[in-house]
């Protein structure tokens, strides 16, 4: 009894507590009296106005939404039996912010049926999760992996449209990453006859999702019918998201947050789990925009998505390590282990690396002749070879376009250097310094003390960039040590300090106030007009770290097999790993620092490389660089040239290009299961 009273009567105290803590905050300091008088003896006084149509619409938009996306995690975590399911991270929230998005740009005048164009989006979105994971009886860890790399997917298609249409790029940035911010109350009344009907009808399904968390079977002998409480609670859960992010954005980690609070409370029946669960998610809700708004910076606000998810970040992080400590669902490796070797072709070694460079040079000389003013071969060749040639040809080749492409091969071969090492480290092929957290650290890291120190030196990016990447590492390897390095836990703890470190990223643009092209290009990661000065320092980590790599790869051949092997043969297990990882991640930090948080270049290239060649990193890794050269080069060429004159940032067109492979990886893993 007492334990409900706690849960329901003290979730509802703070909830009201929270409403007029929110409503007071503004420019106009307006006092809870002031507020209580609005509300219950209105006048026709501006305070009274600003209450009743800015502040109050904007506050019950909070609680709705808050319990909108509580609701629909309690139903997903309940048909997925997954602990870690979510709009979010289950890809629902992209799909539907990317229908929208979509009709923004090319059909605007289907905007008012934005619900239906949401709600389209988010089933299309967790529809692939189910086919990539290998339907609806694939593992919890599977599912959630799927669902990060679907909504990767969607978000590099989603950044790549903001992007193209640069003028509406500030309210997409601001409104994508969550925004409660209100005008007048349309957006309540257009949410709530959608979200409170489809919340009663969640209710009433209570006691079916009570017999379907015993199981199909026990569910179905007791007279359940499993397939119409899956498919009834699946279709809530999407119609629930969609309507949240129609009106708001897209809000994550409140799904996940608010049911595994009430849970840990020992709420465990679904018609109270419902209940508390939306009325906690609306306290986090709420609690997350006052925090947003305390920090604003003038009219510019904090999105309240970046701060659900620095305050998400841990919280996944503890479920995983819940999930380790349970012994339960996540403990199997096999998931992610069996996703490695995927074909044996060969190409005899010495042929594709001739092959490969061959392509680099052919890639480098297009990326220095094609452009707004195309440049012949002949001439390019005649200057750099002789210096001669017109000087407006040779300021374009050398003081533009050569140092550009020269960056972008050095910053692809390092991520892709660092993609190896650690996918070898933790003997996971998904360990790309993006997905596990070393990119979004470094990010961090650099962007911090861009805004600290606006005036410093720009050569002392690469060491707070490595700062990041070391404090997000050392979070994910602590978190996942005690695990013995669990491949699942370990990708799981990467991906929640990936989120928290990108909500920070999005809360330091915003902070900075850095214009939403800039920001998204810096979000993105881009190689545009890179120049010498910032070649030289990044060369200085491959040169010197490289042959460290090179001669610990016999070591992590040995890695590879059972932990008896190396050790019998007198390899030092954990010194190996440390210095391993210590490579990878000064690489990865070294390229973030120069080009921003490019991903899944270091996820496709040692794949590309195993592929062709097979295991033997010695052999792999002059592969892995120059596919990894190869791939950003042509990224960056890409960018260029598809919306000239707009660009598109490089780390865009590897998105676009890396997560359908990503999905293919798993979705080929998924059919040889």
């Amino acid at each position: 009894m007492s334990r409900y009273l706690l849960v329901f009567g003290g979730g509802v105290i703070l909830l009201v507590g929270m409403l007029f803590l929110n409503i007071t905050q503004g420019d106009a300091g307006l006092g809870i009296q002031t507020v209580i008088e609005a509300i219950v003896a209105p006048q026709d006084v501006t305070e009274h106005h600003i209450i009743r149509t800015l502040r109050l619409s904007r506050a019950t938009m909070g609680m709705i939404a808050g319990s909108s996306l509580a609701a629909a995690g309690v139903l997903l975590q309940t048909i997925t039996r997954n602990p870690l399911s979510s709009a979010q991270t289950l890809g629902i929230n992209s799909g539907a912010f990317l229908a929208i998005t979509v009709v923004v740009v090319f059909f605007p005048s289907l905007s008012s049926y934005s619900l239906v164009i949401a709600f389209i989006g988010g089933f299309a979105a967790i529809a692939l999760v189910y086919a990539m994971a290998g339907g609806i009886t694939a593992s919890p860890l599977r599912l959630t992996l799927a669902g990060i790399a679907v909504a990767m997917a969607i978000g590099a298609v989603t950044g790549t449209l903001q992007l193209m249409y640069e003028e509406d790029a500030g309210k997409l940035l601001a409104w994508g990453s969550g925004s409660l911010e209100q005008n007048n109350w349309d957006g309540v009344r257009f949410a709530s006859p959608w979200i409170f009907p489809a919340a009663l009808i969640a209710l009433g399904l209570s006691k079916s999702l009570d017999l379907f968390e015993l199981g199909d079977e026990m569910a179905q002998s007791l007279g359940q019918r499993v397939r119409f409480v899956r498919v009834t609670a699946l279709l809530l859960a999407v119609l629930l998201a969609a309507a949240t992010v129609s009106v708001v954005g897209g809000i994550g980690f409140i799904g996940l947050i608010a049911p595994h609070l009430m849970r840990m409370m020992g709420i465990k029946r679904h018609l109270p789990l419902l209940i508390s669960s939306m009325i906690w998610g609306a306290v986090v809700l709420l609690g997350a925009d006052t925090l947003a708004r305390m920090v604003a910076v003038g009219v510019e606000e904090m999105p309240v998505g970046a701060v659900t998810a620095i305050i998400g970040g841990p919280w996944m992080i503890w479920l995983a390590i819940r999930a380790r400590r349970g012994g339960g669902r996540f403990q199997s490796s096999s998931d992610s282990s069996s996703l490695a070797a995927l074909s044996s072709r060969r190409i005899p070694y010495p042929v594709l690396l001739a092959i490969l460079s061959v392509l680099a040079v052919v890639i480098l000389l297009a990326g220095i002749s094609l452009g707004s003013l195309r440049l012949q071969i002949a001439d390019i060749l005649a200057a750099m070879a002789t210096g001669g040639g017109e000087d407006m040809t040779r300021n374009i080749i050398f003081n533009m376009r050569l140092p550009r492409m020269a960056v972008a091969a050095v910053s692809g071969a390092a991520l892709a250097a660092s993609g190896l090492l650690l996918q070898g480290v933790v003997k996971n092929p998904l360990a790309d310094p993006s997905i596990i957290g070393v990119s979004s650290g470094a990010g961090v890291g650099a962007l911090i003390l861009l805004i600290a120190l606006p005036q410093i030196n720009i050569s002392w990016l690469p060491l707070a960039a490595f700062a990041g990447a070391f404090v997000s590492t050392a979070i994910v390897y602590a978190v996942s040590r005690r695990s013995g390095m669990n491949p699942g836990i370990l990708v799981l703890v990467g991906i929640a300090v990936s989120a928290m470190g990108t909500g920070i990223i999005q809360a330091l643009v915003i902070k900075a106030q850095l214009r939403a092209s800039s920001a998204l290009a810096w979000l993105a990661g881009s190689t545009y007009a890179r120049t010498w000065e910032q070649l030289w320092p990044l060369m200085i980590w491959p040169a010197v770290l490289l042959p460290f790599a090179w001669w610990l790869c016999r070591k992590l051949d040995l890695l590879a097999m059972s932990e008896e092997v190396p050790t019998g043969l007198g390899v030092h297990v954990v010194r190996t790993r440390i210095w391993a990882g210590f490579i990878g991640v000064a690489l990865a930090a070294a390229a973030v620092a120069t080009v921003g948080t490019i991903g899944f270049v270091g996820l496709i290239a040692p794949h590309a490389a195993r592929i062709l060649i097979g295991h033997n990193h010695r052999r792999l890794l002059p592969a892995t660089l120059l596919i990894g050269a190869l791939l950003l080069m042509a990224a960056d060429l890409a960018g260029r040239l598809l919306l000239s004159p707009k660009e598109i940032p490089s780390g865009l067109v590897v998105a676009l290009l890396g997560a359908p492979y990503f999905i293919a990886l798993m979705r080929k893993s998924a059919a040889r299961k």
